[in-house]
């Protein structure tokens, strides 16, 4: 049988969500963009095994996760720019093969250094797929429709989010660690097969004809690497960690004048003068940034201080992954309605309670009376910051900048998930033996969440200051 391929959509007229076009437009981009998310949260819960079998501490954790995010951080908008220049939908399949070669070698990692080699090349995969997945469904949808593609959009990527922790127990207790890395491949391929049938191709406009910004790309590589290198090590790291610190400084601000200066410049500064584009991420980098931080100690918490096993820890957080399935899907539709600041708000707090309820969980905790609430909360607050904060950001460009502004915001929000979860054990005194310590992490964890609180708190002030003037466009 021969394979139809499908022409692209003109963005004046665009799909809309109420036709199987549109709907398989929004499974295939959630899928990719879910894969990223899946890896994520499936990892944290697959961490203390995976440290106990290779031999590794707290630096080797923190590495594990933010070899992924520096290199997803310091590439997105560059898979962003690759996108909006070569065809989002090509790129986004490369993403998807590099994604899938990435997890094959972590999978058969043999040391802790091979294992965080794999995890980089996951990294570039996602960078070249998160941008283009939004970006595909900006440039597909007919504009009455784009709010609520994204909700779905958001919904359907945030519940593989949200499964990743019941994933992730269900395998590591069944088949072991290595297989978090595995299942990722069947998946890769399916959602590539989908998205060449059923995905049309969206191309950039004007940044189509520009130069790649090459020299950017190399400087955040550099800026991130080394901010990240100097926080994780600064406990022990001494003189290098400092060096490594200040190389990373300057290599953000080379960045910063490289990008005033390029033609054609990967992160285009005048996006920042709109000034929703600029609140709407700041937001991202406070409340990602804790949620990354939050899910990066809690799975640790309930695992050596509370006495979870893997399957028990995904299990005590499959309360999330139902709450964002049945109400990140509508939220886009609220958006549409009532704009982004007052949803955005709410779910900031939201989570903010939640964090500061953590503090309770200890050795022997409660699930019902304090695990329960936590998750609940998290779920609630979660489902409520996704959708509006990206419609916020694609209501503040140009459609034809959808790619760099889907980039730009996935950058600032892996960004702060990867210093954050530099910085937090440092700042939380966190021992290099926390994972066989669990008085040392039970202290470490009270002071982790009460930092992303405030971190959550500071996005509601935040989201409730700068997007209230968004409402019409988002409409």
């Amino acid at each position: 049988m021969t394979q139809v391929i499908r022409t692209p959509v003109d963005a004046s007229d665009g799909l809309r969500l109420s036709q199987p076009a549109g709907r398989w437009v929004v499974v295939a981009t959630a899928l990719g963009a879910g894969l990223v998310l899946l890896e994520t949260t499936v990892l944290n819960v697959a961490l203390p095994p995976m440290a106990r079998d290779l031999g590794t501490g707290m630096a080797g954790m923190q590495w594990t996760v933010n070899a992924f995010a520096l290199a997803l951080t310091g590439l997105i908008l560059f898979g962003g720019a690759l996108g909006d220049r070569y065809g989002r939908r090509r790129i986004y399949l490369a993403g998807l093969a590099l994604f899938a070669t990435g997890s094959l070698l972590g999978g058969f990692a043999p040391d802790i250094g091979r294992l965080i080699a794999a995890r980089a090349v996951q990294g570039v995969g996602g960078a070249l797929l998160v941008p283009g997945s939004l970006a595909l469904i900006q440039a597909a949808f007919h504009s009455d429709d784009r709010a609520r593609a994204v909700g779905a959009w958001s919904g359907m990527s945030g519940v593989a989010g949200a499964a990743g922790p019941l994933l992730g127990g269900v395998v590591v207790d069944a088949a072991g660690w290595r297989w978090v890395f595995w299942i990722n491949i069947p998946i890769a391929a399916v959602v590539a097969s989908l998205v060449a049938r059923h995905v049309p191709d969206a191309g950039g406009g004007t940044a189509e004809r520009g130069r790649l910004d090459v020299a950017g790309a190399v400087l955040a590589a550099i800026g991130f690497g080394g901010l990240t290198y100097g926080l994780t090590d600064a406990p022990g790291g001494g003189p290098i960690a400092a060096a490594a610190a200040a190389v990373g400084l300057l290599g953000m601000a080379a960045f910063v004048l490289v990008e005033r200066r390029a033609a054609a410049p990967m992160l285009p500064l005048e996006l920042f003068a709109v000034r929703e584009f600029s609140a709407a991420n700041l937001a991202s980098f406070c409340l990602y940034g804790a949620v990354a931080g939050m899910f990066f100690l809690l799975p640790m918490q309930l695992q050596i201080t509370a006495g979870y096993s893997p399957l028990a820890t995904g299990l005590a957080l499959l309360p999330i992954t139902a709450v964002v399935l049945v109400l990140s899907p509508r939220t886009g539709t609220l958006v549409a309605r009532a704009g982004p600041r007052t949803l955005l708000t709410a779910g900031s707090v939201t989570c903010a309670a939640a964090a500061l309820l953590a503090v309770r969980i200890g050795a022997d905790a409660s699930y019902p009376a304090e695990v329960l609430p936590v998750v609940l909360g998290a779920g609630l607050g979660i489902s409520a910051i996704t959708a509006p904060i990206s419609v916020t950001v694609l209501s503040a460009v140009a459609g034809d900048r959808a790619g760099i502004a889907s980039g730009v915001n996935n950058g600032v929000a892996r960004a702060a998930g990867l210093l954050v979860v530099a910085v937090l054990p440092p700042l939380a005194n966190l021992p290099q033996d926390a994972t066989h310590n669990p008085e040392a992490l039970d202290r470490g964890f009270d002071v982790g969440m009460v930092a992303c609180a405030g971190l959550y708190f500071l996005g509601a002030v935040v989201a409730w200051w700068g997007t209230g003037r968004i409402r019409r466009a988002a409409r």
